[in-house]
């Protein structure tokens, strides 16, 4: 358990797409069986796919309001 929580102290502010997910991932990858690295890969690509989402979303609300 103090790992997880060293992790997220050691998380900052600045994420890049998928960090936070990434440690997520880790720590649970960890916990679920010394799977550590496959569960960050796993954490990552699902922060990469809502940050791209997020993105495309403020785009469209962008042109709609004529910005």
């Amino acid at each position: 358990m103090m790992l997880a929580s060293a992790l997220f102290a050691a998380a900052g502010v600045a994420q890049a797409k998928g960090g936070l997910y990434r440690r997520v991932g880790g720590v649970a990858g960890h916990v679920a069986g010394k799977h550590g690295t496959a569960g960050a890969v796993g954490g990552c690509a699902i922060g990469h796919h809502e940050a791209s989402k997020k993105e495309k979303k403020a785009q469209e609300a962008n042109a709609a309001s004529g910005k």
